[in-house]
């Protein structure tokens, strides 16, 4: 039988978890900013823009929950 993990104390697991507050805000902003030079780029108007809000999303919650399965 495997052994189990043992305990992380509250500051360790405070440092990770904080970390966790600002992941999805920041894979939105860039998917955001990647669509924004896309659309300039290409001048597409907002399509790039939306489509990278999207996948930014989908990126943040992905590793979101990467990170809470892990623990």
């Amino acid at each position: 039988m495997p052994d189990p993990k043992p305990a992380r104390s509250t500051w360790a697991q405070l440092g990770a978890y904080s970390g966790l507050a600002t992941l999805l805000p920041a894979c939105t902003v860039a998917g955001y900013a990647i669509g924004y030079f896309l659309d300039a780029h290409f001048h597409t108007g907002k399509f790039w823009q939306v489509v990278g809000v999207i996948l930014g999303v989908i990126a943040g919650m992905v590793e979101l929950i990467r990170v809470v399965a892990r623990d």
